[in-house]
């Protein structure tokens, strides 16, 4: 070997213009060159053949940049350099890093690796990027012609996925391991792998096996394969949904969620699978996610199943059609401002949620709501138009409800008398606004086993109705504020209805009159209200202040009696054969009623009051305020009809509500009735104070104390992944586990009390409690439970555990008793490229679907 000098000589210049070196950086030093940033330009040769490097044959025509911290060494006779310490080769797409590395530019071969420490620590491995890809070795060569090489001891991250290699073959287009180990854990040992004799690597492709087994904490199992086929592709890709297998008590052996899912594009996906049992019973589903950025995502799920318990001819065989569809659609409010499209639908069977569990909350739902709506502004936004259709579905009346379409359409408030360029304070007569917004609805309900029938069109109720209001606001006496109002509504109908007394059958007989009707009616009221404050101050002590503000309210409202025959609203009709009669309005039954029936002109009256108190905080510099609520709201109403002859006080109203160490809600209410009810429990005219001597009679009451108890360490974090991964998350806070709070702790207790007449008072309490507990930073324990105290039982009550288990998770949920008693227990591996390498153990009234 020949070491330099002094990198000046005319020799070293004419290996420089033999090779193509360029440096500006290059500095002498004794038998070696410390180099900062030297690159390597390979030019095309314009030496004659009997020049000094006519031996190479083939140069190497890109950049080569390298670096190194400590020494670089160049061998002339034998066309080497070489790299110690942080050594750094770059070329084309091509990074090298090690403590070692040396370059053969005869060969075009390069060749790493680290360096052991006085310790006898090897550092610095050498790390090999090739674009996206990534290898971590012992040593490695590489050729820069050929682009091939041989690895030692390899690690190398595939998608999810990492690979580890006592020798890796790498060609232009793959890679050929022998000794493999398949992971998708981080960690240099990792916890599992699928061990393998041979792997052959495709990139942004698939991963190809032999013979391999799985192993877990280096002991090997008996589950093994005799090929293995992994994608490898950062995007979407098409395959087949393995089925998990097992038994079920009820329903017989089983294949689940088989089938398969198709990457149709970086925009959207479908996946089909289903289920069967030796039973009979069986499933299909279809779901399929969509998104296109900046412009709208969302989601589509349908399920269809059969579901037989038990045999045909046994007493307790039960067959039941189960499906459900999920669909969920937003659109980013900056893609078109003047029109949004959203949906949110949920329908199904009544029974799906209580035979199919994924959640307390879903187990408890009775009602499944749907809704797609479309809204727009017109005339540069004095115009807001949105139409909907609605679905509603309670599972326990069975009633479905459905309205297809709504359309709303609104104006802005018009200032009639205000002038375009008025200055100073408006005048009353300015502040004058008017409104207009109108409803057209169609309905339909009926139980769901006859909806989908002639009936339900029969059924079916729609209208549209028109309301304009009226309103100013202004102050008098300097410390009130009156707010008088008025408003003209109108419903339109295409049939009403008549009622007449069928003598032979003592009943009475509805008639349908199928034609446009047209109902208005109109209303006016006043407000005055003000605030009061009272202020207590201390000079001296830890209590600086105490704050009383009262709000009073006074209001007034007028309607006229629609019921009389003026206004034709309402029709007189016998409703027995003694000739007795009644007041109806043609309107019952409509979608929107009909005008009120009796003249209304009521007194309203409200007081509030919020208590408040500021304690002073001593620091060294200063003496701060804090502000402590004491009372939140303490608030009583009542009111007073003008217009009727007995019982014009209605039932008077208190509530309270506060809020103690921002961390326990209070409330409590009651009603009380001004009127006397006799020996007979009837409620008379007659006021209490006059008959008893008592103020009122307490009719209802109820109290709450709810309170939740967490510690959150530090700042809270916002949540990161993509915006379908936090979509994800939020539809579905129940299947995923939050380390960061260590404990959260909710507790609900209500107690009511009720009694309408002289019978004797009903007392209801019910307390509520769920929550969570990271007993370490890997275990999470959550609850959810309460209790019936007139019952004397427990409510729903799950139990659940989460166990991080680094690249695996454990998890157990159980409902230790009631009518869906049940428990899943499952050990998985997190990744999703091998979500099926997991074991599950469950026990339920159904297996869910």
């Amino acid at each position: 070997m020949t070491v330099f000098k002094n990198l000046l000589t005319p020799v070293f210049l004419l290996y420089l213009t033999a090779f193509g070196l360029s440096s500006s950086s290059v500095h002498a030093q004794n038998k070696a060159v410390a180099a900062n940033d030297t690159t390597l330009q390979m030019h095309a040769d314009t030496l004659k053949k009997d020049s000094l490097h006519a031996g190479i044959s083939n140069e190497i025509k890109s950049k080569v940049h390298y670096t190194a911290d400590d020494t670089i060494e160049f061998d002339i006779s034998n066309e080497k350099v070489y790299l110690y310490k942080k050594a750094q080769v770059n070329y084309e797409n091509i990074e090298l890093k090690a403590a070692f590395i040396s370059v053969d530019w005869n060969s075009k071969n390069v060749f790493s690796s680290g360096l052991r420490d006085s310790s006898g620590k090897i550092y610095d491995k050498p790390v090999f990027k090739d674009g996206d890809d990534e290898f971590k070795a012992d040593t490695m060569r590489y050729n820069f012609d050929t682009k091939k090489g041989k690895v030692y001891n390899v690690t190398t991250q595939q998608g999810e996925g990492f690979i580890h290699g006592k020798i890796v073959k790498k060609e232009e287009e793959s890679s050929y391991i022998s000794h493999g180990r398949y992971t998708t854990c981080d960690l240099d040992t990792p916890h599992y792998y699928i061990a393998a004799n041979k792997l052959k690597v495709i990139p942004n492709n698939k991963i190809i096996t032999g013979p391999a087994y799985l192993v877990i904490a280096d002991v090997p199992t008996p589950a093994a394969i005799p090929f293995g086929l992994f994608p490898n592709t950062k995007g979407r890709s098409s395959g087949i949904l393995f089925p998990a297998y097992g038994e079920s008590n009820s329903l017989g052996f089983f294949f689940k969620n088989g089938g398969y899912y198709f990457g149709i594009s970086d925009h959207v996906d479908l996946s089909l699978t289903g289920d069967i049992y030796t039973l009979g019973s069986w499933a299909v589903r279809a779901s399929s996610r969509y998104s296109n950025r900046y412009h709208y995502n969302g989601n589509l799920s349908f399920l269809y199943s059969i579901i037989k318990v038990s045999e045909k001819d046994l007493p307790d065989y039960s067959r039941s059609k189960e499906f459900f569809i999920n669909w969920s659609h937003q659109q980013d409010a900056k893609a078109r401002p003047n029109g949004i499209f959203s949906a949110s639908v949920r329908a199904g069977s009544n029974d799906y949620y209580t035979r199919n569990i994924s959640s307390a909350s879903n187990y408890l739902t009775n009602t499944f709501n749907s809704s797609i709506s479309y809204s727009t502004s017109l005339f540069n936004k004095q115009f807001n138009i949105s139409t909907a259709i609605t679905h509603s579905q309670n599972t326990q009346s069975r009633m479905v409800y459905l309205t297809a379409p709504t359309v709303n359409m609104s104006m802005a408030t018009l200032y009639p008398f205000r002038k375009k360029d008025s200055e100073g304070t408006p005048k009353w007569y300015e502040k004058i606004g008017v409104g207009y917004s109108s409803t057209l609805q169609n309905q339909l309900q009926n139980p769901d086993s006859v909806f989908f029938t002639n009936s339900t069109i029969q059924n079916m109720r729609n209208g549209m109705q028109h309301s304009i209001p009226i309103s100013t606001s202004f102050r008098v006496l300097k410390y009130f504020t009156l707010t008088p109002s008025a408003s003209f509504n109108e419903r339109w109908y295409l049939q009403t209805y008549r009622l007449h007394y069928d003598a032979a059958n003592n009943w009475l007989v509805t008639d349908t009159v199928k034609s446009f009707s047209a109902a208005h009616d109109y209303s006016g009221s006043a407000s005055l209200n003000t605030r009061i404050y009272g202020l207590f101050q201390f000079k001296k002590g830890k209590v600086a202040a105490f704050r009383h503000v009262m709000t009073p309210n006074l209001s007034y409202s007028w309607r006229p009696d629609f019921s009389e025959s003026k206004y034709g609203y309402y029709k007189t009709v016998q409703i027995d054969s003694l000739g007795n009669t009644r007041k109806y309005s043609i309107y019952d039954n409509t979608l929107y009623g009909g005008p009120g029936q009796g003249k209304s002109s009521i007194l309203s009256f409200s007081l509030d009051n919020n208590f408040e108190m500021k304690v002073r905080q001593y620091t060294d510099t200063a003496t701060n305020l804090k502000k402590i609520k004491l009372l939140e709201s303490f608030s009583i109403a009542a009111s007073y009809n003008l217009a009727v002859d007995s019982f014009n006080l209605s039932p008077i109203g208190m509530s309270a509500r506060t809020t103690l160490f921002d961390r326990i809600n209070l409330t409590a209410s009651g009603t009380f009735d001004p009127y006397y009810i006799n020996e007979s429990g009837i409620r008379t005219k007659e006021y209490s104070l006059s008959e008893n001597g008592k103020l009122a009679r307490l009719t209802s009451a109820g109290s709450s104390v709810s309170f939740n108890l967490n510690q959150n360490k530090g700042a809270k974090k916002s949540l990161k992944g993509t915006p379908e991964q936090l979509k994800e998350i939020n539809d579905h806070p129940e299947d995923y586990v939050d380390f960061t709070i260590p404990y959260n702790l909710v507790v609900n207790y209500s107690i009511n009390y009720s009694r309408p007449g002289l019978a004797k008072g009903i007392v209801t309490q019910i307390v509520g409690f769920n929550g969570d507990i990271s007993l370490t930073k890997n275990w999470k324990v959550t609850f959810n439970s309460g209790y019936d105290f007139q019952s004397k039982k427990l409510s729903y009550t799950s139990l659940g555990f989460y166990r991080d288990l680094h690249c695996w998770e454990m998890r157990l949920n159980w409902v230790p008793f009631g009518y869906q008693a049940n428990y899943f227990f499952q050990i998985n591996v997190k990744s999703s490229i091998l979500q099926d390498l997991k074991l599950t153990r469950k026990n339920d009234r159904y297996d869910n679907f």
